[in-house]
């Protein structure tokens, strides 16, 4: 699922395991463009980040492997 572009404070859900995450950083290396996923529930804590390659279609960006849930906001 693509959206027009990815923002700090979204939330995606893993397609395997339904687990939501946070969007909290986005950051740029050389030619990739790269977000910071963080479990978005009471134990996020004492979990580690995920790092996850931001995909660019002509569609918009997407995150392989996540769906974005908050499809009405934008």
């Amino acid at each position: 699922m693509a959206v027009k572009i990815i923002q700090l404070g979204q939330v995606w859900r893993n397609d395997q395991s339904g687990q939501n995450y946070l969007v909290t950083k986005l950051y740029n290396e050389v030619f990739a463009q790269f977000a910071m996923l963080r479990q978005a529930d009471s134990g996020a804590t004492t979990t580690d980040t995920i790092r996850v390659k931001v995909l660019r279609s002509p569609q918009g960006q997407s995150l392989p492997g996540y769906t974005f849930t908050q499809e009405g906001q934008f």
